[in-house]
């Protein structure tokens, strides 16, 4: 089965609908390569999620927390880990207690990141277009 391709626009309204129907407590992994759309589909869930302070990429903070109207919803972004132990710095325990949360890069984590309750699978096909598979 092939991915679907889609514009930035309609990654965005899938990225919204998506915020906007996953169950409290969901822990979501954003895989692709640099530059494939994890960010952008990012913000767009956050705002389907009800979230009014807009989406950044974490990569200097590692974390962005952001206040949903259902509770907590933080954003990882685990690309500068260089080694899983330095997610161990993280604090897992209350991130576990966000309703959602977003993880880039998760296999730079390791053991530490939760098992994903929803994998998104991003590829660039061009400037414009993505692939966007949901598992």
């Amino acid at each position: 089965m092939t991915a679907p391709v889609l514009d930035l626009a309609a990654l965005q309204a899938a990225g919204a609908a998506l915020g906007a129907s996953l169950p409290s407590g969901s822990v979501v992994w954003l895989e692709g390569e640099l530059g494939s759309g994890k960010t952008t589909l990012t913000r767009a869930i956050l705002e389907g999620r009800g979230v009014t302070t807009p989406g950044a990429s974490p990569t200097y903070a590692l974390v962005h927390h952001h206040e949903g109207p259902h509770g907590p919803v933080y954003h990882l972004d685990c690309y500068r880990l260089r080694h899983p132990d330095q997610a161990a710095d993280l604090d897992w325990e209350s991130l576990a207690t966000a309703d959602l949360l977003l993880i880039e890069w998760p296999e730079r984590a390791g053991a530490w990141a939760p098992p994903p309750t929803h994998r998104i699978h991003l590829a660039h096909v061009d400037e414009d277009t993505r692939s966007l598979e949901v598992i």
